[in-house]
């Protein structure tokens, strides 16, 4: 075990706002991020922003030794400002350092699930960021749902069965929609981790991002190719970003959860529900992303 790792909570809590204050003070000289990962949730985007960080050149967030993956701001801290959303990437002096080592210009980005959800995120990264690169994921519905709902009961936020969180969704959510919709700078928990359902109901998410940027700056991928074939997929994110090709030297997925077998019928009933939804998403995206139901 690191100093680091034995010093006291203060001292990190310390620590980290001294950090923070300076990078803030400094933002003017660090550029935004050149690219977002930005879902679906439970649909492999840990995993692959953990893999970019593998690339020598991708920059981590600043300071790297934190292993931040997102700081969350277009949703939850949208009222602490761009000096403080900026404060959280390289400066230009840093990545020019590291432009003469590299032979190129490295990148910079975040990844959180949230921003292919939240309504207002498309046109706020848009209105900040007009040239930025989006990365999505998206994983077969029925199992996203799945996935999302073991995740919260091994987190502790979930105590109902599956089949109950699906029935109480409706109730859970009601008015939060409306509610962050009114409010730039509100944030809902329930929203965020409760949308089992919803949530995979993805054209209407993506259109967004369709309206806010050039279909050029998307680049949306099955997340069952990102199962089978981590490399591959790796691959095509790295010239999309217009990287190097780099072989990982780590595969190793992350928050991955176990699930049990779903009840036959819940399976039935989901498919059925997503299927009209699915097929708007291959019709708009092509045959890769019809899922087996």
């Amino acid at each position: 075990m690191g100093l680091k790792d034995r010093a006291p909570r203060w001292v990190k809590d310390v620590a980290n706002v001294a950090t923070r204050q300076y990078a803030a003070a400094t933002s003017r000289w660090r550029p935004w991020p050149d690219f977002l990962l930005i879902g679906t949730k439970r649909g492999g985007t840990t995993s692959l922003f953990n893999y970019l960080l593998q690339h020598p050149g991708i920059l981590g967030m600043f300071p790297q030794a934190r292993g931040l993956k997102s700081p969350a701001y277009f949703f939850e801290h949208f009222a602490r400002g761009e000096s403080w959303y900026r404060s959280h990437f390289h400066t230009s002096a840093y990545r020019s350092t590291a432009a003469r080592r590299l032979g190129y210009r490295p990148l910079s980005g975040e990844s959180s699930p949230y921003y292919l959800y939240d309504p207002r995120i498309a046109a706020r990264v848009a209105n900040a960021m007009p040239s930025v690169k989006i990365i999505v994921l998206l994983r077969h519905p029925v199992k996203r749902a799945f996935s999302q709902y073991q995740d919260n009961v091994q987190n502790g936020l979930e105590p109902l069965s599956f089949e109950d969180a699906l029935a109480a969704e409706p109730a859970r959510v009601e008015g939060e929609l409306e509610r962050i919709s009114a409010d730039p700078f509100a944030y809902s928990f329930a929203h965020d981790f409760f949308s089992y359902r919803d949530r995979g109901v993805y054209l209407p998410q993506l259109e967004r991002w369709y309206d806010a940027l050039p279909e050029s700056q998307l680049l949306v991928l099955p997340s069952e190719a990102f199962y089978a074939d981590e490399q591959a997929v790796f691959d095509q994110t790295c010239s999309f970003l217009g990287l190097p090709p780099y072989a990982l030297p780590r595969k190793e997925r992350r928050n991955h959860v176990p699930a049990p077998k779903m009840n036959d019928a819940t399976w039935a009933e989901l498919c059925d529900f997503y299927a009209p939804h699915n097929e708007e998403v291959a019709k708009r995206l092509g045959p890769a992303f019809s899922w087996p139901t």
